[in-house]
């Protein structure tokens, strides 16, 4: 077993592609939940199941919080926590896409300490550690250095570019989209776009992982109103999420306050 949590979150990612790559392809059970008619696949619950295995028996003293679990309050008395998001980007998958990640963090106090972000079908694997940097299949990633609004490319959703969530003015900017909003957070990590933002209430899952992969590129991450994202709360929620090159990211929220 892994010394390490970082090593172990790569194991487990590895280990979740090779039980989700199987359902490629073939029937995914798909359901959708009652409570936002999101849809869910026997692979999602797969995944699931062998990590809650793999993870909770190597660290059985970490708290819990998944997407495919029911929520409890226990782990809101651990010091760590792991949070996952078995398949993020599960539309992506059902489709037949390649853009669907699995996410994988370990959070102290608040404050992602190792994460994982693996997307099986390109082979990517980013991974960071608090202090460590940030990853991609092992070589070193950076954010980019881009200062001006209107010279970035960023990934956001349509709605996110809606006038009423820049008071300051919309900015020009040359939008993209990815399904998972992990692999969001990683392409900027790797600086192969500027910034990405989502203005829509967000699950911990759904950002834990990628805010270390952000932050140890060099990048700035709060949630949507500019505050520091925290983890592991009781209501596992941020405020959308914001995240840029520290220039970019202050040019950004002049716009939006």
């Amino acid at each position: 077993m892994p010394a390490n949590d970082l090593d172990l979150l790569i194991e487990a990612a590895r280990r979740s592609a090779e039980v989700a790559t199987a359902f490629v392809g073939g029937d995914l059970g798909v359901q959708y939940k009652a409570v936002d008619d999101s849809p869910v696949t026997q692979a999602d619950l797969a995944v699931n199941t062998l990590l809650t295995q793999f993870l909770r028996e190597a660290r059985p003293d970490y708290g819990w919080l998944s997407e495919e679990t029911p929520d409890g309050t226990d782990r809101l008395n651990t010091k760590r926590v792991f949070i996952i998001d078995p398949i993020d980007g599960t539309r992506s998958f059902i489709q037949g896409e390649n853009t669907w990640a699995h996410a994988l963090a370990v959070v102290e106090d608040g404050q992602a300490i190792a994460s994982v972000v693996y997307l099986p079908m390109m082979d990517k694997l980013y991974s960071a550690s608090l202090g460590g940097g940030t990853h991609l299949n092992g070589d070193r990633v950076t954010a980019s250095a881009t200062a001006r609004p209107d010279e970035a490319q960023v990934l956001a959703t349509r709605p996110s570019l809606d006038a009423g969530h820049w008071p300051g003015g919309l900015p020009k900017l040359k939008r993209s989209y990815r399904p998972s909003l992990a692999y969001r957070q990683s392409l900027v990590a790797e600086g192969r776009y500027d910034a990405m933002f989502t203005f829509r209430p967000t699950w911990e899952w759904d950002i834990a992982p990628g805010a270390l992969i952000l932050s140890e590129a060099g990048a700035r991450i709060t949630d949507g109103k500019g505050a520091p994202l925290r983890f592991n709360a009781q209501v596992p929620k941020a405020e959308g999420m914001i995240a840029a090159n520290p220039d970019l990211h202050a040019a950004l929220m002049q716009r939006r306050l």
